[in-house]
């Protein structure tokens, strides 16, 4: 198949993972989109709203649609990290013999759920960094790989709500996604209330596998990106740095630190799995744009400027959007190198001594 069917096909069962979701899921078609990029770029998802919402009913679902092992962690602060990915246990043989085997935690599993993540310590969180990064977990130095695909998708409470700690700064940078998860409409309610108080009991459909999530992924990878959409991506995230000459003033004003490599990538990978999406095999402005918010929306950092008033990092993006134009400006003359200066003229007495 040439780009344009291929995109065809990724389009086509996009759409039947997204419809098959939403016949548990009312509503939410943005989260629903945003946690099936985030599956098909092969990264991890963070979604932040009030209890009750289907955060959890949503990563449930999907394990279904995919045919997938899952694993639900609920964080509490009591909650250690050998919990999570499970620990060394003095075990006796047949013939007697005691030896420590690893007993495996609920980590080990292809979608996790990581539930209310924000309730548990930050040492409990931490347990979670070499799985989500490297894909695998050590224990008395040991190295157990996880089997592919593998995602965390995490949900978390505002974090004005009581018993919650903020995520560290490496656990979030983690995350290719922060999804904010809205409440649900007037009508959207009324549809959920009727569904769940009711006798509707539909249950859900595998969809697809892992090798065709796989090869969906590759796809990913091949869709091609113009050298001045990528740099239109690389001025934006240098734009979440204070100071930077692509930062809008209120960056600079109420930005302690902006988004780390990881938050390019971020950009690239979901700008590609939505241009397939729209039926091109090639990624546009639009397409950056369209997923900007969701990508650095947890990886700017605000001062204590910013905390005092409250400033909410999506409106710093969008002062973002509207600084940095999609064509590069050519260097000002302060930004290039100085020429090396001329060295001064001899005068007709200097020159008269050296003859």
């Amino acid at each position: 198949m040439d780009g344009v069917e291929q995109a065809q096909a990724f389009r086509d069962d996009f759409r039947a993972m997204r419809a098959e979701i939403q016949r548990a899921i009312v509503g939410q078609e943005d989260v629903i989109d945003g946690v099936l990029t985030c599956l098909m770029a092969n990264g991890h998802v963070l979604l932040e709203g009030v209890p009750g919402l289907g955060k959890t009913l949503l990563v449930r679902t999907l394990s279904q649609v995919l045919d997938l092992p899952f694993s639900r962690i609920q964080f509490t602060p009591d909650l250690m990290p050998a919990d999570i990915i499970g620990t060394n246990m003095v075990m006796e043989g047949p013939d007697g013999r005691r030896a420590f085997e690893f007993h495996r935690g609920p980590v080990f599993a292809n979608i996790i759920l990581a539930d209310e993540i924000n309730r548990a310590t930050p040492k409990t969180q931490s347990a979670l960094l070499e799985a989500m990064q490297e894909h695998s977990v050590t224990v008395g130095g040991v190295v157990h790989r996880l089997s592919e695909p593998y995602v965390v998708m995490a949900t978390q409470n505002p974090l004005e709500m009581e018993g919650t700690y903020p995520l560290p700064e490496a656990q979030l940078d983690r995350f290719m996604f922060k999804i904010l998860v809205r409440f649900p409409s007037r009508d959207e309610l009324g549809y959920i209330i009727g569904r769940t108080t009711g006798t509707y009991d539909q249950p859900i459909q595998k969809v697809t596998g892992p090798e065709r999530l796989n090869e969906m992924r590759l796809l990913v990878r091949e869709v091609p990106i113009a050298e001045y959409v990528r740099d239109y991506t690389v001025r934006l995230v240098l734009a979440t740095h204070p100071g930077s000459p692509f930062a809008p003033p209120r960056v600079t004003q109420f930005v302690s630190w902006g988004s780390s490599p990881r938050g390019a990538q971020a950009l690239i990978l979901a700008g590609k799995t939505r241009a397939l999406l729209q039926g091109r095999f090639n990624v546009s402005f639009e397409d950056i744009r369209a997923v900007v918010h969701s990508a650095l929306r947890h990886r700017m950092i605000l001062n204590f400027e910013g905390e005092a008033e409250s400033i909410q990092t999506d409106s710093l993006i969008d002062d973002i959007l509207a600084h940095v134009p999609e064509a590069a400006e050519p260097p000002k003359p302060a930004d290039l190198p100085a020429a090396p200066p001329a060295a001064p003229a001899a005068s007709e007495a200097e020159a008269a001594s050296t003859r």
